[in-house]
């Protein structure tokens, strides 16, 4: 891998283009490298939520998490190519069975708030978000594999459900939101 990045300032991308891992070269405002990107973004989000306290079991998830959106990366680096695996979608259907089951069920929104490890995973599941719709944007243009697509929804998914666990670590709890409609309702 080291002899992979022996030159990261190569100046060839000053022409608003950039390479792809099949030795292509796109525009830098080209669906395919938005994608990338987002995704790439989304890993180092994660990689920010990682640094707070957080059980043991949602750490080692999130590093996999981590492994695997470097995959999706490269996937989308490699035009046809295919690196994401469809198992990676079950591990997160899995996760997220699990600590669902954990949590009461809402009855109300919830704000992307509460401790700073939930409120980080709430960003990280809008850039996932926008990281589906960048997939999504690329897959109406190319044909791509459909693991992409459904890891980066269920990932989003796990994501909200890990906020509120990472929520209830301490003791805490979500912040709701205080609808006005529903507020007037109880009201009367």
């Amino acid at each position: 891998m080291a002899n992979r990045l022996s030159q990261i300032a190569t100046r060839t991308g000053d022409n608003g283009t950039t390479g792809l891992g099949d030795n292509t070269r796109v525009s830098k405002n080209s669906l395919r490298v938005h994608a990338m990107g987002d995704v790439d973004e989304l890993n180092s989000n994660i990689g920010v939520l990682l640094c707070e306290e957080m059980p043991v079991g949602v750490r080692e998830l999130l590093v996999e998490v981590q492994h695997q959106l470097f995959n999706l990366g490269g996937e989308l680096s490699i035009p046809g190519f295919e690196l994401l695996k469809p198992e990676a979608v079950i591990v997160l259907d899995e996760a997220l069975e699990t600590y669902n089951a954990t949590l009461p069920r809402l009855a109300e929104f919830i704000l992307p708030a509460g401790s700073r490890a939930a409120a980080l995973a709430h960003v990280c599941r809008t850039v996932a978000r926008r990281a589906e719709r960048a997939v999504v944007a690329l897959d109406q243009a190319e044909t791509l594999k459909e693991s992409p697509r459904l890891y980066l929804n269920r990932l989003s998914d796990l994501l909200f459900v890990l906020s509120r666990v990472l929520n209830r670590m301490n003791g805490g709890d979500d912040v709701y939101w205080k609808s006005q409609r529903m507020a007037r309702a109880s009201a009367t």
